[in-house]
């Protein structure tokens, strides 16, 4: 899928229920001969893998006697293989995820500093090393970041007599219902277990909800938040989203969307190179901040993967696991993985030529002033989880509040 990014997992299983039982420390030994070293990297669209294939080859050649052995794993089932590498001590040496904070809590990964140069430290961008951060510590790498803005059929739009986007909620329920005709959808809703806290956070923030208080105390089942679930089920249940939303990924919704078949949806800035353009790129769409309920806030969705170095062997893997990263964080390899992908930059190195694409500067622009997930709480794999497992149901046949109430409980164990 196209993530995230942030990310961003398996139907109910909580990494950080897998990193607490199993003790604390670096992973058992695997017989490495501290040049040799595995890369678990999620697949965000077809274009990663051959990215990957290529970075190492040139990595190897440049860098004798060192080998990365790569392994991709898809994001729906991303939360399910961590949850086992790290119960049964077979964790990668080096892991593009969507959270990092419980590793650290329980000394499985390096420190950043330990793992990469001083310049390479150095060019991250201030605002996504404060999200890579630990108990004050940065563990965290960041590898790729998003903004989230509300994509719509301009075509769709004209054909429905609608003249601007939505601002509202309420607009947002009647250009659904003008665009509803037949096959064609009203708004791509995608609350399956790929990536259901996204597309939940992007229009809680909106409505003055969200996963903390301003104490930073878990606030799931809130107010706001049953209310922005409760707009949600009710657009479901008036048929102007796509049948069972509770099951939809966004690669369903995206691909629909490319297709000319739904007129709103959630998106970022790899939508349009990994989903819209392998379709049809002639698609007329427009890309416009996210509606809130009021009308009077827009609040953009940040969102950012990681990438966690976990200490192996006595930390016998550290040289080859630093030379790696030190190779991938020069700018025209991670230039390169971006501009394929469609991502936001988290370098300084990297940042300036994105903005002049009039499409990417839209989301560039938003990036700063962003809410982001607060994954710095090792508690959040477990939150995650169980977003992705359950929320869907409450726009179905379930109760939201009953939902929230259950995702809060899991939020107060975890902590």
């Amino acid at each position: 899928m196209k993530r995230h990014l942030l990310g961003v997992v398996a139907a109910g299983l909580t990494v950080a229920l897998g990193v607490s039982g199993c003790g604390k420390g670096s992973s058992s030994d695997s017989g490495s001969d501290g040049k040799t070293i595995k890369f678990v990297a999620a697949i965000y669209d077809d274009n990663t893998k051959p990215y990957w294939d290529a970075l190492i080859k040139d990595f190897e050649a440049k860098n004798s006697g060192y080998k990365v052995n790569l392994e991709m794993v898809d994001w729906s089932q991303m939360d399910a293989k961590v949850k086992t590498y790290v119960q049964t001590k077979q964790v990668p040496d080096i892991l593009n995820y969507n959270a990092f904070s419980d590793f650290a809590r329980d000394g499985l990964i390096y420190k950043a500093s330990d793992v990469v140069s001083p310049t390479t430290l150095s060019d991250f961008t201030p605002t996504f090393v404060e999200q890579a951060k630990y108990n004050g510590e940065q563990y965290g790498l960041p590898f790729i970041s998003s903004a989230r803005l509300l994509f719509y059929n301009k075509d769709l739009f004209e054909k429905a007599g609608i003249k601007a986007p939505p601002a509202t909620w309420d607009e947002v329920k009647a250009d659904a219902k003008k665009i509803k005709n037949g096959s064609t959808i009203g708004y791509g809703l995608p609350l399956g277990p790929e990536e259901a806290q996204a597309e939940f956070y992007s229009w809680a923030m909106n409505n003055g909800g969200g996963w903390v208080d301003a104490s930073g105390k878990w606030a799931i089942n809130q107010k706001a938040n049953i209310d922005t679930l409760t707009f949600l089920k009710d657009l479901n249940k008036s048929g102007l989203t796509q049948p069972n939303p509770e099951s939809t990924d966004r690669k369903t919704v995206f691909n629909q969307f490319a297709q000319g078949k739904i007129g709103m949806a959630i998106g970022g800035p790899f939508t349009k190179a990994g989903f819209i353009d392998p379709v049809n790129k002639s698609l007329n769409f427009g890309v416009a901040p996210l509606p809130s309920k009021s009308g009077t806030e827009h609040n953009t969705l940040g969102v950012m993967d990681v990438l966690a170095a976990f200490k192996k062997d006595g930390s016998k893997n550290q040289d080859a696991v630093k030379k790696f990263l030190d190779f991938f964080y020069q700018k025209e390899n991670t230039s390169k993985f971006l501009t394929t992908e469609g991502f936001l930059p988290v370098t300084k190195s990297a940042g300036d030529a994105l903005s002049a694409d009039p499409y990417m500067k839209q989301f560039v622009d938003a990036l700063p002033t962003s809410k982001f997930a607060p994954t710095s709480n090792p508690a959040w794999s477990a939150v995650a989880g169980a977003v992705k497992q359950d929320l869907g149901s409450s726009v179905a046949n379930k109760d939201p509040k009953t939902v929230l109430d259950k995702i809060q409980e899991t939020a107060e164990k975890a902590g």
